[in-house]
């Protein structure tokens, strides 16, 4: 490792609106899996750090940075405490940062949403505050400009990137600029390390990524999925149990599909992802549960790494 003076390290916030590719720029920031990515909004729950290296800039002193980024579940109006509780991580993630990268669609502008984040914003001072503006493959050249030149007269950012996090675009030009602006200090996690989630719970998340594509609209926002257990076989192979919570019985046949085939389905989906994750073969059992109450239960907050408290009135 690089000597202290040589290397910087410091969290990165990236928060906006739900579906503003907030995970697809973290998962390309990390080169890796690391949050789940659906069409779906809401789909981030918990605060998920995941860790890149970079090369600081030579006019910034040359060595490595650490990247610690927290992607944050997508601000909004929240309705119900698991809502309640996401939001509350959000800006617990945007207050602890060093840098906080506001994502916008290039294509939507300046909603509603967006102004309600700013006025959120202007009331804690002193933050650094980035404006990424992603997908900009979708909208004219002239038409990006009037959305930076309406961005910047609402707030003085630090900085203006332009974007396209699934394709790539702009991404490295954001690294190194945030690179250079974390503070100076030895890294916080290996190297290699990237993500500070414990494995069990990014497989968890894995599998409610697969059961979020492909279930009705409304109920993937009404389930969770918990890593049960863990074990490694003689074969050097990974057994792994999980559950899948349903708000009510009605449910778990919707996630089961007909003769089991949508379960079967994603378990294959998902096993195969894990794999890869982990680097070794696993072998995934699912079960569906109904638990009408665990919307309202600590111990499933915890589980996926929220506040309880975070979400009361």
């Amino acid at each position: 490792m690089a000597d202290v003076a040589e290397t910087r390290a410091g969290f990165v916030a990236l928060i906006g609106e739900p579906n503003a590719g907030k995970s697809t720029l973290l998962n390309a920031m990390v080169g890796a899996k690391v949050a789940i990515v659906t069409h779906k909004v809401q789909t981030t729950r918990a605060r998920i750090r995941g860790i890149a290296m970079a090369d600081t800039p030579p006019d910034s002193g040359g060595g490595r940075a650490q990247l610690v980024f927290v992607d944050t579940p997508g601000l909004f109006r929240p309705r119900r405490r698991l809502d309640r509780a996401m939001v509350a991580a959000a800006w617990a993630g945007a207050d602890d940062a060093d840098v906080i990268c506001l994502l916008i669609e290039a294509h939507r502008g300046l909603t509603d949403g967006v102004q309600a984040i700013l006025d959120r914003l202007a009331e804690r001072p002193g933050l650094k505050v980035a404006l990424v503006i992603n997908k900009i493959d979708r909208v004219k050249a002239p038409a990006l400009l009037h959305i930076a030149q309406e961005m910047n007269a609402k707030r003085d950012f630090a900085a203006t990137f332009m974007i396209s996090a699934e394709r790539g675009h702009g991404v490295e030009a954001l690294r190194l600029w945030l690179a250079a602006e974390m503070p100076a200090g030895p890294f916080l996690y290996p190297e290699d390390e990237i993500s500070d989630l414990p494995t069990r719970m990014i497989a968890a998340e894995i599998t409610r990524e697969k059961l979020t594509l492909r279930l009705h609209e409304e109920l993937p926002y009404q389930l969770t999925v918990e890593t049960e257990s863990w074990d490694d076989r003689k074969d050097g192979s990974a057994e792994i149990r999980q559950i899948i919570y349903v708000i009510r019985d009605g449910h778990k046949g919707i996630v089961l599909g007909k003769r089991g085939e949508t379960i079967k389905t994603v378990g294959q989906e998902a096993r195969k992802e894990i794999e890869a994750l982990i680097g070794r073969r696993a072998h995934l059992f699912l079960e569906v549960k109904a638990r009408p109450g665990w919307l309202d239960e600590k111990e499933r907050f915890d589980a996926i790494g929220l506040d309880f408290s975070g979400g009361e009135e």
